[in-house]
C-alpha cells in the first residue's frame, strides 16, 4: 500500500476515534483512542467468525506499516520536541539533581532488576530465555514513555515540583533509556564476541553526550535565527527545521536524537528565549503548532498501538508471562526510584509519597513497543512484544485512569 493511502486511513481512523472520545467517553487522549482502537480490533475479529474480509484487509494494513521506523525515526523527535516546549524549564533547573538521576541511574537499576527478576520468572514457567536477552527487555520496558505521562498528568492537577520530577524524568529517560538498549542489543547480537567495556563506555557516551551538544547547539542557532527576525511564519519554519534537521544530523553521527531534541526543545521554549527572541505573537503561534502537532502525533500513535494487537503471536503462556511481569516492573521500578528520592530528599521539598506516586504514574508506551518490535528472532521477538504489548496496554489503561484520584489522594495536602 503506498504511503499516502496508509497516511490517510489512519489520520481518518485517528479523527474519527478522537471524535468518538471527545463526544462520548471524554477520556484523556492517550487512554480514550488506545481504547477505542482495542475495542474497533476486537469488533473485526469477532466480526471475522463470519466474514474474514475484513479482518485480512487490517492486518495487510498493520503489516504495512514499519512501526519501529515510524515512531523512533519520524514521530519521536516531534512529540519530545513539542513536549520539552512546554515544559517548566525554571522548575526543571531546580529539580535537574533527582531528575537526572531518575533518567540515568534510576534506568540502569530498573533494567537490571527487570531483566533479573524476568530471568528467573520465564524460565520458572518454562519459557527458555537468556539472561542477556532479559536484560533486552529490561531495557525496553524500564523508560517511562512521555508521550503517555504529559497527556495524562494535564488532567491530574498534580503539584507542580512532583509533576516536573515526573515529566522531566519521562523527557531524559526516554534517550538514555534507548541508549542503554542499543548497548545491550550490540552485545547480544554478537553473542560470542568478547565484551569490551571501553567499546561500550564509547559508544555510551558518544550517544548520550553527544546528543546532548547536538541538542545545545540547535537550541542556540534556532535562537539566534528567530532572534534577528519578526516573522511567526518563519519562525515556526525553523522550529520544525530544527527538528528535522537534528534527527537527521543526530542519525548520520550515532548520536542520540531523542536527548538532542529534548534539549533543543528546552533551550527554545525557555523564558530568556521567549522574552528575547520571540514577539507575543510569535511564542502564541509556536506554542499552538507544536500543541497541534503534538496532540495529532499522539492520535495517530495510540491508533496504530491499539492496531498492533492484529498481528502479535498471542499465546496463552505468553499472555501469561505478560500479566506476571506487570507487578515485577512496577516494584522493580519503586525500587530503582529509592536512592535519588533518598539523596535529594533533604535537599529538595518532596511531595509525600513521591516515590509511590511516581511509579503508579511512570507509564510506559509506543517507545516500548517500537524497540521490542527491532528484536531479532533469537532474541525471543515475540514472546518479549506480547510482553510489552500487555504492559503497555494495563500501563495505559489501567495506571492511565487511575493515576488522577491517586495523585489528588496522595497530594491533597501538598502546595
Amino acid at each position: 500500500m503506498e504511503y499516502y493511502s496508509i497516511v490517510t486511513i489512519l489520520v481518518v481512523l485517528s479523527a474519527i476515534f478522537g471524535y468518538i472520545n471527545v463526544r462520548f467517553l471524554k477520556l484523556p487522549i492517550t487512554i480514550g483512542l488506545m481504547l477505542i482502537t482495542i475495542i474497533f480490533t476486537l469488533a473485526l475479529i469477532m466480526l471475522a467468525q463470519f466474514d474474514d474480509t475484513l479482518l485480512t484487509r487490517e492486518k495487510a494494513f498493520i503489516n504495512g506499516i514499519d512501526f519501529e521506523t515510524v515512531l523512533l525515526d519520524i514521530m519521536l523527535s516531534f512529540l519530545l520536541f513539542a513536549g520539552a516546549l512546554h515544559t517548566n524549564f525554571e522548575q526543571l533547573k531546580i529539580q535537574r539533581g533527582p531528575i537526572l538521576m531518575f533518567a540515568t541511574l534510576g534506568v540502569l537499576v530498573s533494567t537490571f532488576l527487570v531483566g533479573g527478576a524476568m530471568f528467573y520468572i520465564l524460565n520458572g514457567i518454562g519459557l527458555e530465555v537468556t539472561f542477556i536477552n532479559c536484560l533486552l527487555f529490561g531495557a525496553l520496558i524500564s523508560p517511562t514513555d512521555p508521550i503517555a505521562v504529559l497527556g495524562i498528568l494535564k488532567k491530574a492537577g498534580a503539584p507542580k515540583k512532583l509533576e516536573t520530577k515526573i515529566v522531566g524524568e519521562s523527557l531524559f529517560n526516554d534517550g538514555v533509556g534507548v541508549v542503554i538498549f542499543l548497548t545491550i542489543f550490540a552485545v547480544a547480537a554478537q553473542p560470542n564476541k568478547a565484551i569490551d567495556i571501553s567499546d561500550i563506555a564509547t559508544l555510551f557516551g558518544q550517544e548520550v553526550i553527544g546528543g546532548i551538544a547536538l541538542g545545545l547547539l540547535l537550541g542556540w542557532i534556532t535562537y539566534r535565527l528567530m532572534r534577528s527576525i519578526d516573522s511567526y511564519e518563519i519562525e515556526v519554519i525553523l522550529t520544525i527545521a530544527s527538528v528535522m534537521g537534528g534527527t537527521m544530523l543526530a542519525h548520520k553521527f550515532h548520536l542520540s536524537a531523542p536527548l538532542a531534541m529534548v534539549t533543543s526543545g528546552l533551550m527554545v521554549g525557555n523564558d530568556t528565549v521567549r522574552n528575547s527572541a520571540m514577539s507575543e505573537t510569535t511564542e502564541a503561534y509556536v506554542d499552538k503548532f507544536w500543541e497541534l502537532i503534538d496532540v495529532f502525533l499522539n492520535t495517530i500513535l495510540f491508533v496504530m498501538i491499539g492496531m498492533e494487537m492484529l498481528v502479535l503471536t498471542l499465546g496463552r503462556n505468553y499472555i501469561y508471562a505478560g500479566l506476571l511481569a506487570i507487578p515485577v516492573i512496577l516494584l522493580c521500578r519503586y525500587l530503582s526510584l529509592w536512592l535519588p528520592i533518598k539523596i535529594f530528599s533533604k535537599k529538595l521539598d518532596f511531595v509525600p509519597k513521591t516515590n509511590l506516586i511516581m511509579t503508579w504514574g511512570g507509564l510506559r508506551g509506543g517507545i516500548s513497543i517500537a524497540l521490542a518490535l527491532s528484536l531479532s528472532k533469537d532474541m525471543n521477538r515475540e514472546l518479549f512484544l506480547v510482553i510489552t504489548y500487555v504492559v503497555v496496554v494495563v500501563s495505559i489503561l489501567g495506571q492511565g485512569l487511575t493515576v488522577e484520584p491517586i495523585i489528588k489522594r496522595l497530594t491533597r495536602n501538598a502546595t
